[in-house]
């Protein structure tokens, strides 16, 4: 089938739906809402400016603004920025905040904001469409039931974190190893997902697990020391805003305590001292997918309520070598040779940056037609049929019973 064909079927399947609402001034409003600013925030912030860019809908000149994280009164689109810094209730404050400013469209960055502006609206006789990305577990969550059984305005893309690639590395750092500690974070249902995830699967390695809960940063130093004090060999990091934002504290606390590497579900965190960084790769392109179910929206090309949740798994591997230097550890051959970029001296093997810590963080050169009718071939194949919409159902009602 051709791409040409698919686009058509793509807008019959549709239903041509209208175009996003607009503002008072005639112009659709769209809200970028996050959690807080990371390097994964910002990587996914450049794929949807980018994209919003090659589409004319922001000029270069709107784009330096856009860079800045400002809201932009523009030429084609308007745009709210928001940032909750890590804040739970300033993220309900923030949702809230967009809703009454007027935003026909939430783009969502992060599991809390997603589930936040889910909750939020489900309320809404007339709700604002929901487009979520950096959200790694949108079923465990709440923001969705299955990938085409949700509410009917929530689209987004999952970044599936691979646990099941991301624990087997520890033994492959030391095949002896017998026990890891995991800190978690009560509150957040992506920190609760992924222990749960290192937990059953290094069971299944033969290890035992130690879990150190925390409520906050300040808790951090005494939940590592605690798990060293337990025998623990390594300390393992599931996805979480808590020990991702104290991460420097659980660095020290374990190369304090005997030189204990610290292994992150986050490969970034190599750059704030984690030993070994592994995760899903690459957040660039989630905000490129994003943007892509964003621009299909606003011009009416698209369904939301049709649109599957987008899963597109990747892995990545890297390794501070600095880091494990000073706290004494040695990194095995096997895991070295796995790594994707290191860090020695300071400076990564592949020109990646602690602000864009990914490789291939550019779009492709192409012309506008080209891009857009690549874009549509990629939603046509997120498209739920009625018999897909009725099997995940089925398969949830068969679940619950």
């Amino acid at each position: 089938m051709t791409a040409k064909t698919l686009i058509g079927l793509l807008l019959v399947a549709f239903y041509v739906a209208a175009p996003a609402l607009a503002g008072d001034d005639g112009k659709p409003t769209i809200a970028i809402l996050r959690y807080g600013g990371t390097s994964l925030t910002a990587l996914a912030e450049k794929g949807i400016l980018d994209m919003l860019e090659a589409y004319g809908l922001v000029s270069t000149e709107e784009r330096a603004i856009l860079d800045e994280s400002e809201d932009l009164s523009g030429e084609r689109i308007n745009i709210i920025y928001g940032d909750a810094d890590f804040d739970i209730p300033a993220a309900n404050i923030m949702v809230e905040d967009a809703l009454d400013r007027g935003a026909s469209t939430l783009l969502t960055l992060s599991t809390p904001v997603s589930q936040i502006a889910a909750n939020i609206t489900r309320q809404m006789d007339d709700p604002p469409a929901i487009i979520f990305a950096i959200v790694t577990a949108p079923y465990f969550a709440g923001i969705a039931d299955a990938p085409c059984v949700k509410d009917s305005h929530i689209a987004g893309t999952q970044t599936e974190v691979p646990y099941e690639e991301f624990v087997p590395l520890l033994t492959v750092q030391d095949p002896n190893i017998k026990s890891i500690g995991a800190v978690v974070n009560l509150a957040e249902a992506n920190s609760v997902f992924g222990a749960e995830r290192i937990t059953e699967l290094a069971l299944e390695l033969g290890l035992q697990v130690e879990i150190a809960p925390v409520v906050s940063v300040a808790d951090l130093p005494v939940a590592t020391a605690s798990l060293i004090s337990k025998g623990v060999e390594a300390v393992v990091l599931p996805a979480g805003y808590t020990t991702s934002t104290g991460l420097p504290a659980i660095v020290e606390t374990a190369a304090e305590y005997g030189g204990v590497p610290v292994f992150s579900i986050s490969a970034q965190h190599v750059y704030r001292g984690a030993t070994v960084g592994a995760d899903f790769y690459s957040l660039y392109r989630e905000g490129v997918i994003a943007a892509r179910i964003l621009i299909g929206h606003l011009n009416g090309d698209i369904d939301i309520s049709r649109l599957s949740v987008n899963l597109k798994p990747g892995f990545t591997i890297a390794i501070n070598l600095d880091a494990a230097e000073d706290a004494g550890v040695e990194i095995a051959d096997d895991l070295l040779a796995m790594a994707d970029w290191t860090i020695k001296d300071g400076a990564s093997s592949e020109g990646v940056t602690p602000d864009l810590p990914e490789v291939g963080t550019e779009l492709e050169e192409m012309p506008l037609d080209e891009r857009r009718e690549a874009d549509l071939e990629f939603l046509a194949g997120l498209y739920c049929s009625d018999e897909m919409i009725a099997k995940q159902q089925m398969e949830l009602d068969a679940a619950g019973d």
